[in-house]
């Protein structure tokens, strides 16, 4: 098993769960204290950070916490160790524990928050309830010998290029001829100096995720013989790797609305629910967004749920919700904390197939605020 750094760590986390999926402006979310250019051999994985995760972080030996909920969420005027906060931060310095932090960007990402409160839920079928994030398709057509054209093909497909829904690989092949007169100075694969030089070659296109255009790029280049090879690069109307904030699905089975705050509390391992609805009305479609979803009522309302999941919802717009004829059930901002095993099991998964001697603990510390009497 190799020893890794933080940074390490973190260009993993970041392949499955990157910043630029963050949908909240400003939204405070990477590296917030201390560093990550040190050795890291234990991770402690919490929703939020206060002085007890500190402690819980320095009594397990972490030198790294992955948070969901940034430690420093509003600009600091000051750092001042005779408050609540300063002497956490001065806690976590002092004992050389970095914090880092995903936040909405691990909300939209694929197996993140959202996902796994609609696993918990055991939602069937499931699609986005609100898109965030899509990126253009490029395509890149290329004019290479017919003798090379099937390395080339096959440097495009391990970069990334050709990947179309469940196919890969996947190109157009032109047959053609190339002309050119080598001049002063070049060092022409085929032709000679100040002659007019014609080739056979084909064009091969392909389209893919801008995300990997340099990729795809430096691997075209790589694989050409030509010292200048000729190739158009075209943005595309198309959009892939579509994402966004919370999720639709359907119930293995419909219940009554008192049914599904009964199971909620189950399986989100709450103690109470705030509803607005009918109790005796039936439920299959349900939409959620963990957090505060608030401003979304309107998003499952289109999509036709039955029953819309969120935490802190506020009065006004609960009864918003009731003109619309949408039910809320209400469990709680702290039912994020599915993040913890979730986070720390994905991440324990993909540094084992890495070969990276480095353990995630979850953290046991209860951050929530309310009590229910």
């Amino acid at each position: 098993m190799k020893t890794v750094n933080g940074q390490e760590i973190i260009q993993l986390f970041e392949s499955w769960s990157p910043k630029k999926l963050a949908c909240m402006e400003n939204d405070p979310i990477g590296l917030a204290i201390g560093t990550l250019n040190k050795p890291v051999s234990k991770v402690l994985v919490t929703l939020d950070v206060n002085e007890e995760v500190a402690d819980e972080a320095i009594a397990q030996g972490c030198e790294l916490i992955i948070a969901h909920h940034p430690p420093i969420f509003r600009r600091l005027s000051n750092i001042r160790t005779d408050n609540p906060a300063g002497r956490l931060y001065e806690k976590l310095i002092k004992n050389d524990i970095a914090v880092y932090a995903a936040h909405t960007n691990l909300d939209v990402a694929e197996g993140g928050v959202n996902d796994l409160l609609a696993d918990a839920l055991q939602l069937e079928n499931r699609f986005i309830l609100e898109e965030t994030y899509a990126e253009n398709m490029l395509k890149l057509a290329v004019f290479i010998p017919t003798a090379n054209a099937t390395d080339l093909r096959e440097a495009l497909a391990k970069a990334g290029a050709g990947r179309i829904g469940d196919y890969e690989a996947c190109s157009y092949t032109t047959m053609g001829e190339g002309r050119f007169r080598p001049l002063e100075g070049a060092n022409p694969h085929v032709g000679a100096i100040g002659e007019l030089h014609v080739e056979e070659e084909v064009k091969i296109e392909v389209v893919f995720p801008e995300s990997v255009k340099n990729r795809v790029l430096k691997a075209m280049l790589n694989a050409h013989p030509y010292e200048e090879p000729a190739y158009d690069l075209i943005r595309l109307d198309q959009q892939t790797n579509v994402m966004g904030l919370g999720r639709v699905g359907y119930l293995p089975q419909e219940m009554t609305l008192h049914e599904f705050t009964q199971f909620v509390k189950e399986q989100l391992d709450v103690p109470a629910v705030r509803v607005v609805g009918d109790l005796q009305s039936k439920v299959k479609k349900v939409a959620l967004v963990g957090g505060d979803g608030n401003k979304y009522i309107y998003s499952a309302k289109r999509a036709g749920a039955d029953v819309f999941l969120t935490g802190d919802m506020y009065f006004h717009t609960a009864q918003d919700a009731q003109a619309i004829g949408l039910q809320i059930v209400d469990p709680g901002h702290h039912v994020e904390k599915v993040m913890i095993a979730g986070v720390a099991k994905k991440m324990a998964r993909m540094c084992e197939d890495k070969k990276y001697s480095v353990e995630f603990v979850q953290s046991t510390i209860q951050t929530e605020p309310f009590l229910f009497v």
